[in-house]
């Protein structure tokens, strides 16, 4: 397996059955052990989104989501340009897991946690592929709450066969797994004032994208 050096951009891939590229996010790298790999962006980062996933994400409307995961089930989509929005970005993946755990930043600090349900990673040249299961966790910067977050599109993806029977027991599983994590106070939650205290670095380089891998069009979404 490859390793990645500190201050190396990386890019992030959702990747469909279908072998199509989904989304595409720039991001630095922080750290990557046999723990896991820690990697960050701030708003500016560069990424690419299905064209419809990025026009929901715009204008908030849900019904335009909805037509998004349609096309991704006929496998027809297209890629748009775009960039980070609103939020730093730091994000925990630990290898072979069915999830990562990312923390969202504003000006005032620690937004919240933000649990993404998605395939283990696979190692690329460039960085490493995943595929987005579409529900998520989103949690207190303190840990004492939670809220699942698009239940109803995970069923909706569910119904579509995105999310197949096997990679719903998956699911299933990595909740339990992250709730522990959450109530054991496990790492990576087990040193919130460092999380808490983390803030990207303004002489940092923004995150960008290889050239050959950006679109002719941009829109602005915003985060989570």
């Amino acid at each position: 397996m490859r390793s990645f050096e500190v201050g190396e951009t990386v890019v992030r891939r959702d990747v469909h059955r279908s072998g199509r590229v989904w989304s595409e996010h720039a991001l630095r790298v922080l750290a990557d052990t046999s723990e896991a790999l820690v990697a960050a962006c701030a708003p500016g980062a560069e990424v690419r989104w299905s064209a419809l996933y990025a026009k929901a994400r715009t204008v908030g409307d849900r019904s335009v989501r909805t037509e998004a995961f349609d096309a991704m089930a006929t496998g027809e989509w297209e890629l748009t340009d775009s960039r980070w929005q609103q939020t730093e970005l730091l994000l925990w993946n630990p290898p072979g897991s069915w999830f990562s755990i990312n923390a969202l930043y504003t000006t005032a600090g620690l937004r919240n946690w933000y649990v993404n349900f998605e395939h283990p990673t696979t190692r690329t040249v460039d960085g490493f592929d995943t595929f987005d299961l579409t529900v998520d966790l989103v949690v207190a910067p303190d840990l004492s709450s939670w809220q699942w977050k698009d239940e109803d599109e995970y069923a909706h993806v569910r119904r579509l066969g995105i999310v197949t029977d096997t990679e719903h027991r998956a699911v299933d599983m990595a909740r339990a797994q992250v709730l522990a994590m959450i109530e054991e106070r496990s790492r990576p939650f087990a040193d919130i004032a460092a999380w808490r205290s983390w803030r990207w670095d303004p002489a940092w380089p923004t995150p960008r994208l290889p050239r050959s891998k950006r679109a002719a069009r941009s829109v602005e979404p915003t985060d989570g």
